[in-house]
C-alpha cells in the first residue's frame, strides 16, 4: 500500500533533480509542491498542510538547516528530510539536532528515498491509508494487522507483535523490495547481526504460515533485504 495523496513539500534549487523527484513521487500517489529556494518554502508552508518536507541544504535566499528550523518554530510535529551534497559528520549532527527524521547524501536512488519517506510517514503517523481497517489480501489469505490475525482456507493464525509488523511492512510494499537495514531498524530498533538473525527466524515463520498459498512468496534478495511476491492468478 502507497499513501495516496500525502501532501509532501519539496525545497529544492537544482532544476533537474526537483523536476526528478517531483515527477518521481507523484507518479508514486503522493501530491508535491515544488519550491526552489528556503524563502519560497517556507511561505508554501504557511500556506497548507503538509504531510513530510524534503529540504535541499544548500538553498539561495534561506538555507535548509534555518527553514527547518523555521518550520519546526510553525509546526514541531511535522517530519523532514535533508538532502545534500555534504557528506560532513558535523552537518549530519546539526540537522538531527534540528530534529531531521533522515539525511540523505546525493547522489541518491529514488527507490531509497520512497521507501524511507513510507517508513516516516507510517512511524509518525502521517500516512493516509485507514489503519483503523487494516486488513492485507495476500492471495486468498487475509492479513489483519490491528488485531495479529491471519484468515486462510477458514482457519485463524494469531501472529506474535514482531511477526506481525514484519509481515505489515512487506504488504505495504508488495512485489518491491524492502531493505534489512530498515526493516531491523523498525521493528527491532538496531540493525546489529544479533537482531539481524532474530529476523530471519520470523521471516522463516512468516513463510510457513504462506506455504500453502500459491502464487505468494517471501524472497530473500540477497545481500539487501525481502520481497514479498503476490502473483495474481
Amino acid at each position: 500500500m502507497k499513501n495516496p495523496k500525502a501532501e509532501l513539500l519539496l525545497v529544492e534549487d537544482d532544476q533537474n533533480l526537483g523536476f526528478m523527484l517531483q515527477d518521481f513521487l507523484e507518479l508514486e500517489g503522493y501530491s508535491v509542491r515544488w519550491e526552489k529556494n528556503g524563502v519560497a518554502g517556507l511561505n508554501a508552508f504557511r500556506s497548507r498542510l503538509f504531510d513530510l518536507c524534503i529540504l535541499d541544504v544548500m538553498l539561495p535566499l534561506k538555507d535548509g538547516f534555518t527553514l527547518a528550523g523555521e518550520i519546526h518554530q510553525i509546526n514541531p510535529h511535522v517530519p523532514f528530510i535533508f538532502l545534500t551534497a555534504r557528506a560532513l559528520e558535523m552537518d549530519r549532527i546539526r540537522g538531527l539536532k534540528l530534529g531531521a527524521d533522515d539525511y540523505m547524501t546525493k547522489p541518491f536512488s529514488t527507490e531509497e528515498l520512497k521507501l524511507r519517506i513510507g517508513i516516516i510517514l507510517r512511524r509518525n503517523g502521517k500516512s493516509r491509508d485507514n489503519e483503523k481497517n487494516e486488513v492485507y489480501s495476500i492471495g486468498s489469505v487475509l492479513f489483519d494487522f490491528k488485531n495479529q490475525l491471519l484468515r486462510l482456507h477458514g482457519e485463524e493464525k494469531r501472529l506474535t507483535k514482531k511477526e506481525a509488523s514484519l509481515l505489515r511492512m512487506l504488504c505495504q510494499n508488495s512485489n518491491e523490495l524492502v531493505r534489512r537495514e530498515q526493516l531491523l531498524l523498525k521493528i527491532w530498533g538496531s540493525d546489529d547481526y544479533f537482531m539481524g538473525r532474530s529476523m530471519d527466524v520470523y521471516i522463516a515463520k512468516l513463510r510457513s504460515y504462506l506455504k500453502d498459498e500459491p502464487g505468494v512468496n517471501i524472497v530473500n534478495i540477497h545481500g539487501s533485504g525481502f520481497k514479498l511476491e503476490i502473483h495474481k492468478r
